[in-house]
């Protein structure tokens, strides 16, 4: 993190301006004259006026998008100069770091030190993983019979759609748009109407990286229209997406009433964090399920949002937990003491004010928190809340709040608890804290879930994959299986 103050980041984000444009063939470009504000849930000011693209715009993005796929250069340049364009790409936005963090912070109402240090930290080296990963791909050929030669191939599979949401704009972003680039395929990309402004960012900084007109697209809109549209549209060959479970089934039946693309989902989660009686260091358990979800305002589809403890030491791993909620520094997200920064805005502030309500009204026991903080500045401040005494068929336990509520649920066995981590929908992430090695190995098979972390949560780097399982979504981002979704294989049988 960058020596900058509190006040010094004040400065900045009062002098803050961008202009509102979509990115679309290497250029801006006002749109219809239609717009919508992005409001800062900071403080309830409006940071710009944004173009709110119609089905126009979506298809002069595809369009661009389907020219320089087939007859521009992107696809057919040698791997590793994609690659070298890829490394200016990051190079630009380590050298834009703190503007881009500041910007993230603003549109989101994310710390100043997460969007600098974890954010920027993550999309700078998705894009530098992928531009060194380009030329190291292989094809292969098969051993056949002696008189044909048999060669299966990689090839990009065209124009990607790609719809990301507002909790991490430019990391969620970087994990479609770089393996995309890195295959070969050309890319639109419609960010959440809640964060378009560092995603325009990036499409410019790509540009002036020397990634080619019509490679890198940027419209802004909201999902009824433009992501309809780009759901729909024929000459979108890949559709990835980030977001609600609910948004997902659009996108795929968007697929099915167009030419079938193939649609890539990472969706929501409700993922379960179990605590066991032999867990190497319980204060560790206690203080990672604290961090776990209240980081980025539990703004997380991974957050470990139910936490699953053994009674014999429920109260104790609780306390803790309820004790850590107590002290968090709840404020500015430009002051860089802050630990947890505005929820993503006015609607969905009250969104997660009904589930709190929902679960007192359900028989849970609130522990701590659930009520707004600092409505004087105009933002959208909730405390870190807890519950205990969660009865497992309740809304609270089964739905994805997607803000800083912790259900607390005990169990007896370990069957038991394996049985509560399962009894959901989702299938997104898990954690699981044991010191015996067999536990911790029948556990992670037997939780349905596509990543598991032991004794610790939402560990990893970028040469592991990151998706889900149920109605978490299908297809991974990260690591080298992410090429998987942006490549079509193709048999070549040649008769010697």
């Amino acid at each position: 993190m960058p020596a900058v103050t509190h006040d010094e980041w004040l400065r900045r984000a009062k002098a803050f301006q961008l202009s509102g444009a979509h990115h679309i063939a290497g250029a801006d470009e006002p749109g219809s004259g239609a717009t919508f504000p992005v409001v800062s849930p900071r403080d309830g000011r409006v940071l710009a006026e944004i173009p709110d693209a119609g089905t126009a715009e979506v298809n002069a993005a595809v369009a661009a998008a389907r020219r320089a796929f087939d007859t521009g250069p992107w696809p057919r340049l040698a791997p590793a100069e994609r690659g070298r364009a890829l490394l200016r790409l990051a190079d630009l936005l380590e050298e834009r770091r703190e503007e881009l963090a500041l910007t993230v912070s603003l549109e989101m109402g994310k710390p100043i030190t997460d969007a600098y240090g974890i954010e920027l930290r993550a999309v700078i080296s998705t894009f530098r993983w992928y531009g060194q990963l380009t030329d190291k791909l292989t094809d292969s050929a098969p051993h056949t019979a002696p008189d044909a030669l048999a060669l299966v191939t990689r090839e990009p599979a065209g124009v990607v759609g790609a719809v990301v949401p507002w909790n991490f704009p430019l990391t969620l972003a970087g994990w479609k748009i770089a393996p995309a680039l890195a295959a070969g395929c050309t890319v639109v990309l419609k960010p959440s109407e809640n964060s378009p402004l560092s995603a325009l960012l990036l499409g410019r900084l790509a540009t002036e990286a020397g990634i080619p007109p019509g490679v890198l697209n940027v419209v802004t809109g909201d999902g009824p229209t433009a992501g309809r549209a780009l759901g729909l549209h024929p000459d979108v060959d890949v559709l990835a997406f980030t977001g609600s479970t609910a948004v997902g089934r659009h996108f795929l039946r968007y697929a099915a009433d167009s030419n079938l693309k193939r649609v890539w989902l990472e969706l929501g989660g409700k993922s379960p964090n179990i605590v066991l009686p032999d867990a190497p260091d319980l204060d560790q358990a206690a203080a990672t399920a604290a961090w776990g979800i209240f980081f980025n305002q539990g703004e997380m589809c991974t957050a470990p949002s139910r936490l699953l403890v053994h009674a014999s030491i429920a109260e104790r791993v609780t306390e803790a937990v309820v004790r850590r909620a107590r002290e968090l520094r709840v404020g500015d997200p430009l002051d860089p003491e802050t630990k947890m920064g505005a929820l993503a805005g006015r609607a969905h502030l009250d969104r997660v004010r009904d589930h709190v309500r929902q679960g007192v009204g359900e028989g849970a026991r609130l522990r701590t928190g659930g009520e707004p903080l600092l409505a004087e500045t105009g933002g959208t401040y909730l405390e870190p809340t807890v519950f205990d005494r969660v009865d497992p068929g309740s809304r609270l336990a089964r739905e994805e709040i997607f803000g800083p509520v912790l259900s607390v649920l005990a169990f007896d066995d370990l069957d038991e608890a394996v049985r509560l981590a399962n009894a959901t929908e989702y299938g997104l992430a898990a954690g699981l804290w044991t010191s015996d090695l067999t536990t911790a190995h029948r556990v992670s098979r037997a939780l349905r879930a596509g990543t598991v972390w032991v004794n610790c949560y939402e560990e990893g780097d970028l040469t592991v994959p990151f998706g889900g399982m149920k109605q978490s979504g299908n297809g991974r981002d990260k690591s080298v299986h992410a090429l998987e979704k942006y490549t079509e294989l193709k048999t070549t049988w040649i008769q010697l």
